[in-house]
């Protein structure tokens, strides 16, 4: 296996811990403070064996073998169930998730036994709805919380710098989906559905994606209104998975660096060149400078660039076997084009960390209609899918950058009304608050097997779509 698959592999077991605890300490959090006594709190699951657990005070042990879940009182029945003392702590070795035991409720323990003995003063179930809720409430909140955190972070140390849709006078790069739509490469969008387009941050690309109509400026001079179809993110993500972006910058093929022993440097090229032609066939941008160059692989060419404002040519130069002209070049949009630069205080960093946190989820929210579509299941992705999200090199703004918004994921997708979800519990729980009367622990253990059955299958279908784009597309 690859260098790259290892780094992404290890940077979404990173990510994955760090959101598991902080999605369990919600709820740890909660039940602390509502004096619930919580069994076990583990990070990563633990069946067949327990790398580690702890309970202060009692013990320590390594490679264990017992049960998964605690059964509820199993300890000394004068012990303050209260005290964090009281709680075992552990580490699992599977690290799709974790999980908080919190005693006496219906949960992936399916402890049935626990729940036929009366309702103990520390148990989740004697206590008032409200508080239930806001245990249950906990994990997603706190998600929530780490991406803000995470996003006022990033912007407090490095602040935003990126070049506005208006300043890319080149303008955008299009996917085949999109040129099929009506984009022309070029083309800089100006309005989506009568709204201003700024940016081509994750609001304004789903804004494009989902709206009824863009409008771009095409030559610098021409208003066009370009009708979005109604499957047309489905489309899209379609080239996401051939590793096309539905858009990105134009940006020209502009040198930094020429390697020795290369055509480049046989060519005559300066950092600051701008290549703008390939035997005379035009290439504004990099994307249609490397198609150009593929064409000719092993074979000399002709070069267009300019420098100092002034065309030059550089005839007879060697392109390798592997279509490689022997520069590196400039692909940071902000080097190339004017771009707007913000800082940000600690305490302006807050209030920025919480709009970034609020729009990732809200978008979110917007695409979850298009999961329940036949179109939506076939894009629906597993691990795979999660750990493509991360850069190829380690990059720890990257890293943190995706880390908050699959934080953001975790908390929606938690708060879905599914048995054996938070949501579900959640459910269940305003169902008591509205109506006065809390649903039969028979009903809710079979909720529960309901809800595992069916997240269950959707792991293993999801997942199954990892495997089946990777192998067989």
């Amino acid at each position: 296996m690859s260098t790259t698959f290892w780094i992404k592999a290890v940077e979404l077991i990173l990510a994955l811990g760090i959101l598991v605890m902080i999605h369990e300490l919600g709820h740890y959090f909660f039940a602390r403070i509502f004096g619930v006594w919580v069994e076990k709190f583990y990070l990563f699951f633990n069946p067949w064996f327990t790398v580690a657990k702890w309970k202060p005070g009692k013990y320590v042990k390594w490679f264990s073998h017992g049960k998964e879940m605690a059964v509820a009182g199993d300890n000394n029945p004068n012990e303050n169930k209260k005290s964090w003392r009281a709680t075992e702590y552990g580490l699992g070795w599977l690290p799709l998730g974790g999980y908080c035991a919190i005693s006496g409720m219906i949960d992936e323990s399916m402890n049935t036994e626990a729940m036929k003995e009366p309702a103990k003063p520390y148990e989740f179930r004697s206590k008032p709805a409200w508080q239930r809720l806001l245990i249950m409430l906990g994990g997603v909140l706190f998600n929530f919380l780490l991406a803000v955190v995470i996003y006022a972070g990033i912007v407090y140390s490095v602040g935003e710098k990126y070049v506005t849709f208006a300043d890319a006078t080149d303008g955008m790069i299009y996917s085949d989906s999109a040129h099929k739509a009506g984009f022309v490469d070029g083309d800089i969008p100006l309005l989506v559905d009568g709204k201003p387009l700024d940016r081509p941050d994750a609001g304004s690309i789903q804004a494009m994606l989902t709206g009824k109509e863009v409008k771009v400026l095409r030559n610098h001079k021409d208003t066009i209104s370009i009708p979005i179809p109604k499957d047309f993110i489905f489309q899209v993500n379609k080239d996401a998975e051939g590793g096309q972006s539905f858009l990105m910058y134009s940006i020209p093929l502009i040198v930094d660096q020429v390697q020795p022993g290369m055509g480049g440097l046989k060519a005559g090229l300066q950092k600051g060149d701008r290549l703008i032609a390939v035997d005379g066939v035009p290439t504004p941008d990099i994307t249609s400078f490397s198609k150009e160059l593929e064409k000719h692989k092993g074979a000399n060419v002709t070069l267009t660039y300019q420098r100092d404002g002034q065309v030059l040519t550089a005839a007879d130069v060697p392109i390798d076997d592997n279509g490689m002209l022997g520069v590196t070049k400039v692909v940071d949009p902000a080097k190339i084009y004017k771009a707007t630069i913000i800082r940000y205080n600690i305490l302006q960093s807050i209030p920025r960390g919480i709009e970034m946190g609020w729009d990732k989820m809200v978008n979110y929210v917007k695409q979850l209609k298009y999961i329940f579509t036949p179109q939506g299941a076939q894009s629906l992705g597993g691990f795979g899918a999660i750990g493509s999200f991360f850069p190829e090199t380690w990059n720890w703004l990257e890293f943190w950058d995706i880390t908050a918004f699959i934080s953001v994921i975790l908390a929606v997708m938690n708060l879905l009304p599914i048995p054996a979800l938070d949501g579900g519990h959640v459910m269940f729980l305003l169902y008591e608050m509205v109506t006065g009367r809390q649903p039969s622990i028979k009903f809710l253990e079979k909720a529960q097997i309901i809800g595992m059955a069916l997240l269950l299958a959707l792991l293993l279908f999801a997942n199954g779509n990892d495997i089946y784009r990777y192998f067989f597309k």
